[in-house]
């Protein structure tokens, strides 16, 4: 499988050069050139798999050029073989609502599931290149608690993460923080996420600096991230054993419901897709009524989803504008310049697979307390926020991702039902542990010099 940048098709690239860069030279993001599109009776042949499995099928068909379907198997089984549920996720009720259950790997979130498929990908990697790669990647909470665990003392790989200084909770920081190992950098951005985006994708558009320090990326932009959240998909479809499924998706950069897009384009019978957001409404003014213009990011008790531009959604202008990169470059250009609106033709074209809502603060807590009351289960804020999504546009039979353990966010919980969950048992120690992060300004230079003295 061959791909593009979504700002430049007329060049091709191979899944290796996807994965190792990340982010495309001229600042767009990678494509396949085409799809494999399943068939009826092809996706029946996955209905009984387990789901390292469906795993291998499903990433085989965009990786073969990289890694063989032995090895990519073997692969598979060690990500996973960590985790709390041994066949990775979890499908739970909530009324006549579906729970999927994402957060059973070590950091608790469902960045885990992408995140310790990546981590060994890169060793493979490496055990055939004689390099060293530095990590460089922004968080809005989990995504950096799940990179750090899958690098995490392996050779050759640094991993420099940016977070929000004082904008994730607690827990999701000091999970990052008190990790000792030496090749385990973290740095506090004073700004929000959107700053630390911004940073990093500086760093990497300044061609010579990235090249020099052989820089990679991990976020949802990486590739390969996508493909491996586009399994959980398909397995909660096999399971659940209907004709359609519709999904709600609490997303702030757009990356976890691009993977439901990308299933379905895939020839899964997916009806809806439906992206929840917090006070961070963009993707919902963007979805629901065309307007793409970013406001002042407002800190929320789901702090995952603090963003205001959603680096993701440069694919779906990319598929809805036929696969026309001067177009989406256009757009993009747009976007900088915060002037973007959906025109009506395209705004239909996303509704058909997209419906959106949004939940403020209270709605939120009030979910949270709801569903305590009624189920004696407790959701934290983001999956509340999911939950709301589908309350508010009566999709009442739907699945939920549930994409983070409601242990990371005492705080919300305690303040919705007086009652937090404890963190497992395995990862106590970080409450008391010393943490160990860097806290620097809002400038890339700065960042760009800290990083060169480390590697």
């Amino acid at each position: 499988m061959k791909y593009v940048s979504t700002r430049d098709n007329s060049k091709e690239y191979s899944f290796e050069d996807v994965f190792i860069k990340g982010l495309a030279d001229d600042g767009g993001l990678y494509v396949p050139v085409s799809l494999k599109k399943y068939s009826a009776e092809e996706l029946l042949e996955f209905k009984n798999l387990n789901y390292n499995e469906l795993s291998t099928e499903i990433i085989n068909q965009f990786s073969l050029d990289f890694i063989s379907k032995e090895e990519l198997s073997s692969l598979i089984k060690k990500s996973y073989s960590t985790f709390r549920e041994k066949e990775v996720v979890k499908i739970s009720n909530v009324g006549e609502l579906k729970l999927l259950e994402l957060f059973h790997g070590p950091t608790l979130a469902f960045k885990d599931i992408a995140m310790q498929f990546i981590g060994n990908l890169y060793e493979y990697y490496l055990s055939k290149n004689d390099k060293k790669i530095n990590i460089v990647v922004a968080t809005s909470g989990d995504t950096g608690a799940a990179a750090i665990d899958a690098i995490k003392g392996k050779s050759n790989l640094n991993i420099f993460v940016l977070h929000p200084n004082n904008r994730i909770s607690s827990v999701q920081r000091k999970i990052m923080t008190t990790v000792e190992e030496k090749n385990v950098f973290n740095i506090a951005i004073d700004g929000n996420f959107d700053d630390c985006q911004n940073i990093v994708k500086q760093m990497f558009s300044d061609l010579e600096y990235s090249k020099s320090i052989n820089m990679s990326g991990v976020n949802s932009i990486n590739w390969a991230r996508i493909i491996a959240q586009t399994v959980y998909y398909f397995y909660s479809y096999f399971k659940l054993d209907k004709k359609t499924v519709s999904f709600s998706v609490p997303t702030g950069n757009f990356g976890d419901v691009f993977a439901g897009y990308l299933a379905k384009k895939m020839g899964l019978q997916i009806d809806k897709l439906i992206v929840a957001t917090n006070e961070n409404d963009i993707l919902h003014r963007a979805i629901s009524k065309g307007d793409y213009v970013s406001k002042e990011v407002r800190e929320t008790i789901s702090p995952s989803m603090d963003i205001q531009l959603a680096s993701n959604f440069e694919r779906l202008i990319y598929y809805i504008n036929n696969s026309d990169s001067p177009k989406t470059a256009n757009a993009m250009k747009k976007i900088k310049q915060n002037t973007y609106q959906i025109d009506k033709p395209s705004l239909e074209i996303i509704q058909k697979d997209f419906l959106s809502e949004s939940c403020n603060e209270q709605e939120t807590l009030d979910i949270i307390k709801k569903i305590y009351e009624e189920n004696n289960i407790i959701l934290d804020p983001h999956t509340a926020v999911g939950v709301g999504a589908a309350n508010k546009l009566s999709f009442n039979d739907c699945v939920i991702l549930s994409t983070a353990h409601p242990c990371k966010f005492p705080d919300a919980t305690n303040n919705a039902i007086n009652k937090h969950e404890k963190l497992p048992d395995e990862l106590q120690y970080v409450l008391d542990k010393d943490e160990n992060f860097q806290v620097l300004n809002n400038n890339t230079e700065e960042v760009k010099n800290f990083v060169k003295s480390k590697v």
